[in-house]
């Protein structure tokens, strides 16, 4: 039997790393390695991307579509599936209206191309305000931050990592989870390098993780608690006139002085019992920031994840600006992404404009908090969501107070999921829609290039085409997307309306590069007149409307979809991060926002935290989260080697918290919160702090009804049926998933 190689980017992460695959006549993976070539990846592989082909070749992964009769779950065609969908669906909608349809959209779309770019359309045919993902569960309190501070929620800077002489990360753990809006391959080699220049790196976190342990320095901090340090760190920044006021930005930021006075009172000395961070090493960290040639702050997930989560993103921001390191090299950037065009109109940020039905809660960038999504299904009444489709998502592992979810989930009245697995989640719908292998897809990531630490772009044909009969997964979504509307609709004519009416927009925009021209000529020109399918079309339209793009023609050497792929099938670097803020500012001053009133209002609810003091209960401790370098949230749990050796579902508390409770390794351990109780396995460490535990993110495959063999196998515990879903930041809507109270007994030797 023969061997061929092939070409593609991992979609597994974020770093968004080449790989080099190696297939057999029938069209399986047998073997993966790093691709060398890729310029931005340069041959970087971790264990993910390695069993890329065992994931491809998952016997669990559905390879046809599944409809609920009387006795279960049963294989249906794709016709018989559709056509139940699409009745489904519209049968809600006519009973009770279009909010009583909810969507739900998970993790792993975002490492697609077709979830980005349909995702929109279907929630665009329902009509429906009920919007959740797991956006609310994750990063959504940057895009708040980087909204009210520079008009535009996407415009998030990444550290400059290949540049900075000083990197401070709050709450990120990329040994581990290999970056998050932060795509660099080889996180690791790009920590030891700045080290390697002379420069430092360090780490604030509650554990002592893995990155931890490769800084120059690691800071224990209590859970729940950055927001103090944070603002200790930019009062001493003001105090010791160490502050630029933004440098050469100088002219550029609007509400210094509000910002100086709201943090008069955050002194380090002040914050200290609250952090657990003496005085003087929060004063001697500002001074540090302050004094590199070169600095970035960077904040991730455990600082998004909190009560202040969005306070959190506005001041690590803040620190990057008074430092006089926002947009310029070895700061923090904002990456210029091929497919983004920079002379879009973009209209100011603002949240609020609907609210949940029961808790009132604010919609945040066209979301609701996925933390009410249960109580807005199990709550009667007018509004009340009765039907769900969830893309790529197992919101009830994933998200807080999962057992609710699941009860909630059990009582719709219909359920669709675009899923390749019967999982946690979608053993609940009635229908779901398995998308193709990934060897038969093709790659772009469309989110994930905005937060590159080099401007590059990378394009991934399809490795193994499609069986005949085998929708791609772009056509399940378009074809969702229309059924939602009709019975009769094509998916090829929503293709062609966006492509339209993109185009329509375009030559009407000043500063486009095809201002003034007809469309239908641009129309004849995109992906060599249509020999491609339209989900190609649309990307190449979006590339060549782009800052590298041809404009159509007007620019020869400008980049193609076809050029990409012909020329560049390993990817291509654009260069280093270039300042750009004229670019991305767009708020309605027409200056960078230091202290939003936003902001500056949530500010007093940290205030009052800290006139209160720590205000736990004798006994209560602090649950965190933490990331294994071989998972991604709870999608990768079915591939044998990725849950092996240290990648295992243990509870990790300090020594003294052990002995304490009488516990040792291997023993049972009962937590305890307001929504529930768990049981898990003791693992004293003393990588993390005392009145601290640790439960991974993803686990919990013990429920009956799905088909998940080796995760069944490798159950674990879901630490979100001990999160609570009514605490959350209330200017994002995001889930408090961080610094949890709880209690522990000890449950008995088995």
């Amino acid at each position: 039997m023969g061997s061929r190689t092939a070409y593609r980017t991992c979609p597994l992460c974020e770093a968004l790393c080449g790989l080099e695959l190696t297939l057999d006549d029938a069209g399986a993976v047998t073997g993966v390695r790093g691709d060398r070539n890729d310029p931005l990846s340069k041959g970087f592989i971790c264990p993910k991307g390695a069993t890329l082909g065992r994931l491809d070749s998952d016997p669990d992964r559905l390879d046809a579509p599944l409809v609920r009769g009387d006795g279960g779950h049963g294989t249906a065609g794709w016709d018989e599936a559709f056509a139940a969908a699409g009745a489904g669906l519209r049968g809600v909608v006519e009973r009770y209206g279009a909010d009583a349809v909810a969507v739900y959209l998970g993790n792993p779309g975002a490492h697609s191309i077709a979830g980005p770019l349909y995702s929109g359309a279907i929630i665009k045919a329902l009509g429906t305000r009920n919007v959740y993902s797991a956006s609310t569960a994750d990063q959504m309190p940057k895009h708040v931050s980087s909204g009210y501070m520079f008009g535009d929620p996407l415009a998030v800077p990444v550290p400059d990592l290949d540049r900075t002489g000083h990197l401070l990360m709050l709450g990120a753990n990329p040994l581990e989870s290999n970056g998050s809006l932060c795509s660099a391959p080889d996180f690791p080699g790009r920590l030891k390098a700045i080290r390697a220049r002379g420069g430092k790196v360090v780490v604030v976190d509650p554990r002592r993780t893995r990155t931890a342990g490769l800084a120059d320095e690691h800071v224990f901090i209590r859970p729940g608690t950055d927001a103090y340090l944070l603002a200790a760190l930019v009062h001493t920044l003001f105090a010791e006139e160490l502050a630029t006021g933004g440098g050469p930005l100088a002219g550029r930021v609007h509400g210094l002085d509000d910002l100086r006075a709201l943090v008069v009172e955050f002194t380090p000395e002040r914050v200290e019992p609250v952090t657990g961070i003496p005085a003087h090493r929060v004063r001697r960290m500002a001074r540090e920031l302050a004094a590199a040639e070169t600095a970035a702050v960077y904040g991730r997930l455990g600082t998004c994840t909190q009560a202040y989560g969005t306070l959190n993103s506005w001041l690590v921001d803040v620190l990057n600006v008074l430092t006089g390191n926002l947009d310029r090299p070895g700061g923090a950037m904002f990456p210029r992404a091929a497919h983004v065009p920079v002379y879009r109109r973009k209209r100011p940020f603002t949240t609020g404009r609907w609210r949940s039905r029961v808790r009132g809660l604010p919609e945040v960038n066209g979301e609701l908090p996925v933390a009410t999504l249960a109580e807005e299904i199990l709550t009667p009444g007018e509004g009340q969501i009765k039907a769900l489709i969830t893309i790529a998502g197992n919101p009830v592992l994933s998200t807080p107070n999962g057992p609710r979810l699941d009860e909630a989930l059990d009582g719709l009245e219909f359920m669709v999921s675009v899923d390749p697995y019967l999982n946690e989640t979608t053993r609940h719908a009635d229908v779901v829609l398995p998308p193709p292998r990934p060897a038969q897809t093709p790659h772009y990531d469309l989110a994930l290039l905005a937060f590159t630490v080099r401007d590059y772009v990378r394009y991934s044909s399809p490795v193994v085409p499609l069986p005949e009969g085998r929708p791609a997964e772009s056509e399940i979504l378009a074809r969702l997307a229309v059924l939602a509307s009709g019975p009769d609709g094509d998916p090829a004519a929503l293709d062609e309306m966006i492509i339209s009416t993109t185009l329509r927009k375009a030559v009407a925009m000043p500063g486009s590069p095809v201002e003034g021209r007809e469309p239908d000529e641009l129309r004849k020109m995109l992906a060599n007149g249509g020999r491609t399918g339209t989900t190609e079309q649309r990307l190449d339209m979006m590339l060549r409307l782009g800052p590298y793009g041809d404009g159509f023609g007007a620019d020869p050497a400008g980049l193609t979809l076809a050029r990409l792929r012909a020329e560049h099938p390993h990817g291509l670097d654009l260069g280093a991060l270039k300042p750009r803020l004229d670019e991305v500012l767009c708020t309605a001053s027409g200056h960078i926002e230091l202290c939003p009133p936003a902001f500056a209002a949530d500010a007093d609810r940290l205030r009052a935290a800290l006139d209160r003091g720590d205000g736990r209960a004798p006994g209560e401790m602090l649950l965190i989260g933490r990331r294994h370098l071989r998972s991604n949230n709870s999608w990768l749990h079915n591939v044998p080697e990725l849950v092996r050796g240290s990648n295992t579902c243990t509870l990790q508390l300090n020594p003294a918290d052990a002995a304490r409770l009488g516990v040792g390794a291997g023993d049972p351990v009962r937590v305890v919160s307001r929504t529930g109780a768990i049981e898990a396995v003791a693992e004293p460490t003393d990588t993390i702090m005392a009145g601290v535990v640790s439960l991974p993110h993803g686990w919990g495959h013990d429920r009956p009804g799905t088909r998940t063999a080796v995760a069944g196998r490798h159950a674990g515990v879901s630490a979100n049926a001990v999160t609570d879903e009514q605490e959350i930041d209330p200017l994002s809507g995001t889930a408090v998933l961080n610094g949890v109270p709880v209690t522990l007994e000890a449950a008995g030797r088995p």
